[in-house]
């Protein structure tokens, strides 16, 4: 008897504990834990990777290569769109203008340098002719009296002939004085008109130079700034207003946003899953509400070294898409999404409601009052969802391990 009763109360007493444990499990099922629904539908199994948004046809902003002491004074605003011809860079012409202002005024006065020297060449050509016809008459007067010997006396005649041969001479030095004036005066004009020409010359040069003084855009797209490593590699930024441009170089770039296409940086463990042509999804993050359908483009066929730190060796993946977006710009950063395998008819849960139980996956159904856990097995993962057999459509599952809260909840008791 003694023994029996013994008995009764060890089984009552195991009785009360397994009324207590199961009270116990009813209070953790009873716990507000998050639940997801089982969804049943097309499966996407995707490979999921970071980048931006570069295009494949740009053109290049080049400043003028002829002109040196370039300083940016005005610059359309980055990012912003422009039309073909519109101005999207001045620089500061103060001083050109100046110096064009100091050249025109060298310019009058070289042209009345020139206007000057003609008109003295002019009053002494006519000078000159003058003095040659007054030299033609006197000589024509001394061989009138040179032609009377026979009727004077001989010291008259003797006088004559002398006189004749005075004019002559006379006349012979005009004419060498009017040769010797004209080459001197052609030569006074010639050095005029040179100078009146450099001047011209620099006024040319200094007009052109205030025509590049703007630069306008060869094409219609979006302006982007590229960096200006005059201070550094360390504290290169895009150009800006006050930064100097020295000649010939690419000060920005034009985009065409209808070539956008995504470059992201594709893992070697997953460069045998893609291939060309195949679908994508582009998440640009300034627009996370709306995907974007794409394609894949193209993949490099070798691995790539990065520049960061610390550097990576990353395959080049691109994608495109499938219709152009206005809001879209370069250099945006985006997430792709490429579409490896699409699984019909599957059943697909988060990938937090997935557990490992004794070595083998599985979920966490509730069922009455209880979490029960239910093997599955798992088809295809994703970074976000697992396609799973094992339950149905519509089940609730738990996104958090009721044993692992449990346990929380009785060490933080």
């Amino acid at each position: 008897m003694k023994k029996a009763l013994v008995w009764l109360v060890i089984l009552a007493g195991l009785g009360g504990a397994g009324v207590w444990l199961w009270k116990a499990r009813q209070v953790q099922a009873k716990a507000d834990l998050p639940v997801a629904s089982a969804r049943r539908g097309e499966f996407q199994v995707i490979v999921r990777c970071r980048g931006e948004l570069v295009s494949t046809h740009s053109v290049q902003l080049v400043a003028p290569m002829h002109i040196a002491g370039l300083q940016i004074a005005w610059q359309a605003p980055p990012n912003s769109e422009v039309k073909e011809g519109d101005v999207v860079i001045r620089f500061d012409s103060s001083l050109a203008r100046q110096q064009l202002l100091e050249k025109q005024a060298t310019l009058k006065q070289a042209q009345a340098t020139v206007q000057q020297t003609v008109a003295q060449a002019r009053i002494t050509s006519e000078q000159d002719q003058l003095d040659l016809a007054s030299a033609r008459v006197a000589l024509e007067k001394a061989k009138l009296e040179a032609s009377k010997q026979e009727l004077v006396s001989k010291l008259q005649g003797e006088e004559s002939r002398i006189d004749l041969g005075l004019a002559e001479e006379n006349l012979k030095a005009q004419i060498a004085t009017i040769d010797l004036h004209k080459t001197s005066d052609a030569q006074k004009v010639g050095s005029a008109t040179r100078l009146r020409d450099k001047a011209q010359e620099e006024i040319d040069v200094t007009t052109d130079r205030l025509a590049h003084m703007e630069m306008h855009a060869p094409s219609a797209g979006v302006i982007v700034y590229v960096n200006n490593f005059s201070q550094g590699w360390i504290n290169a930024k895009p150009f800006k207003v006050g930064d100097s441009v020295w000649p010939g170089s690419v000060v920005g770039e034009i985009p065409d946003v209808t070539t956008l296409q995504m470059k992201a940086k594709l893992e070697e463990t997953d460069r045998g899953r893609i291939a060309a042509g195949q679908d994508a999804r582009i998440l640009v993050d300034p627009f996370p509400e709306k995907p974007f359908p794409g394609k894949v483009a193209s993949i490099s066929p070798l691995v790539e070294q990065e520049f960061d730190w610390p550097p990576t060796r990353n395959f080049r993946a691109m994608a495109s898409f499938n219709e152009p977006d206005r809001r879209l710009r370069p250099a945006m950063n985006a997430r792709v999404d490429f579409i490896v395998e699409r699984i019909p008819d599957a059943i697909s849960v988060p990938a937090s409601a997935v557990f490992t139980r004794q070595g083998r996956p599985a979920v966490y159904v509730a069922e009455k009052n209880a979490w029960m856990p239910h093997e599955v097995e798992i088809l295809a993962r994703n970074p976000d969802e697992v396609a799973i057999n094992g339950i149905t459509e519509g089940t609730k599952v738990s996104l958090v391990e009721p044993d692992a809260v449990g346990t929380s909840n009785q060490k933080k008791q």
